[in-house]
């Protein structure tokens, strides 16, 4: 009896297992296709009741982190995630997932330790090669992430996106644009239909000043994008920036292509501001390159039509207008409509340039002077800072400021130190203001440089009077 019962209870257990392990399969079977005919909330109750039966599962977590993930319920299916990795530590899957939902957090150092250890598992997996590039580069280590897309493009050398985002990591070296054409250039030969790939190849392009290449990108991308007109005013604008950097006929084939580009997008759409404001700095250049009244009258009215859409109103349309009806040598209007371009946000910085000499024109001197300073508090690299330093010092002398003359002529001589001109002004500047420990110093430095200056020599004996 004691052998019977004992082989009983061994006989209902094994039974039980097996029901048990036959219901877990049945519920694996129905979460798969719930989701298969995309319903996540069935496949959840499936894939939990799996869990229930069978707790160590990892892929009933892995399962259900993907249904969680298809959901968009990050946080729950991160922890799914992390549980299956922990129930197989040799599973490879987990991470890549862990490391996906990661990366789509925004939480790009968990993506790059969850590739990191997928790849320690199977290093010859280049698609997860790819998805540690793409986090490091996110993250901001370029140099890295160029290590991770070499291994991926070694393993599989026809991953078009490893090649798209080399190039833009080499582009981002700014001492590789050669590598980083050739990166783009196979990207598109791999992928000829994809938009963003062209689009950054024609932008290299144009920083390399190869303006037929860049032409040509943005002409296929026209075609690839026949419902966007602002891909016809890509064209005409590529166009207008080539011209601007030739001369003669060159010149002149350029500008009438850009014109005739731009004409034809107004034929599929006559009232797109955005067409017009490309047409009118066409035009605009147009007439400074040559002096045409009539090119310029044609701007003028483009832009008028732009500025007179609020919505496209921009503190860009703005300054170009501004500059056509300077141009024109409408001062009044075109003053009001700068002082409007330097308000508008975001704000073009050019428009307190071209306010500051209208208003200068006008005698509103301190305002001119204002509006050079707010430019210099917008760019970031000024080529013409000695200049546009010396022009705010001479606009405070004209206020009688000589204290601030003497603030913007410091800054612009450290600038140019061997600018004997901008020495003597700075010492003269000085004097006005009564500093003549300080003239003498800033003139002896000069004399140190330049011994027989004669205006610094004159400046010395002021000096000592």
């Amino acid at each position: 009896m004691a052998v019977l019962a004992v082989g009983g209870v061994g006989i209902a257990l094994a039974y039980q297992t097996a029901d048990r392990q036959h219901r877990y399969r049945v519920l694996i079977a129905r979460g798969d296709a719930a989701l298969a005919e995309d319903q996540p909330l069935a496949a959840i109750e499936a894939y939990s009741g799996a869990i229930a039966l069978r707790g160590d599962s990892m892929l009933a977590h892995l399962r259900l982190g993907e249904t969680y993930l298809r959901n968009n319920n990050l946080d729950e299916a991160t922890r799914e995630f992390l549980l299956a990795s922990r129930l197989d530590s040799a599973a490879i899957r987990p991470l890549e997932e862990l490391g996906d939902v990661a990366y789509r957090q925004q939480n790009y150092a968990r993506a790059v330790e969850a590739y990191q250890r997928f790849l320690r598992l199977d290093d010859n997996a280049p698609r997860v090669s790819y998805k540690l590039a793409l986090a490091r580069y996110r993250s901001g280590d370029v140099d890295r992430a160029l290590a991770a897309l070499k291994d991926a493009i070694r393993q599989d050398s026809r991953m078009a996106d490893a090649y798209y985002l080399l190039g833009v990591c080499l582009r981002e070296k700014q001492d590789a644009s050669i590598d980083a054409r050739a990166a783009l250039e196979r990207a598109v030969a791999l992928m000829p239909g994809s938009i963003p790939v062209r689009e950054e190849l024609a932008d290299l392009y144009a920083s390399m000043g190869r303006t037929d290449d860049e032409l040509q990108q943005l002409q296929v991308l026209a075609g690839l994008d026949r419902d966007r007109i602002e891909r016809q005013v890509a064209i005409g604008l590529a166009h207008a920036r080539a011209a601007r950097t030739l001369s003669g006929a060159a010149r002149y084939r350029h500008e009438d292509l850009a014109v005739l580009t731009l004409s034809g997008a107004l034929d599929r759409d006559a009232d797109d501001p955005l067409v017009y404001r490309a047409l009118g700095q066409v035009w605009l250049d147009i007439a400074i390159g040559r002096q045409d009244r009539v090119a310029l009258s044609k701007a003028r009215e483009a832009l008028a039509r732009v500025v007179a859409t609020p919505s496209a109103a921009t503190s860009d349309a703005l300054t170009l207008y501004g500059r056509a009806l300077l141009r024109a040598g409408e001062l009044d209007l075109a003053e009001k409509i700068l002082r409007q371009a330097t308000e508008r946000f975001p704000v073009e910085p050019s428009a307190f340039v071209q306010y500051a000499a209208v208003a200068e024109v006008a005698n509103r001197l301190d305002a001119a002077r204002r509006a050079l300073i707010q430019y210099g508090l917008l760019v970031v690299n000024d080529a013409e800072f000695v200049n546009r330093a010396t022009h705010i010092a001479s606009l405070s002398l004209r206020l009688n400021d000589a204290g601030t003359a003497v603030h913007w002529l410091d800054q612009a001589s450290s600038a140019a130190p061997e600018n004997m001109h901008l020495v003597a002004q700075l010492a003269d500047a000085q004097l006005r203001t009564g500093d003549r420990a300080g003239a003498r110093a800033t003139v002896a430095a000069g004399l140190k440089k330049d011994a027989g200056n004669v205006i610094l020599q004159q400046l010395a004996r002021r000096a000592k009077d």
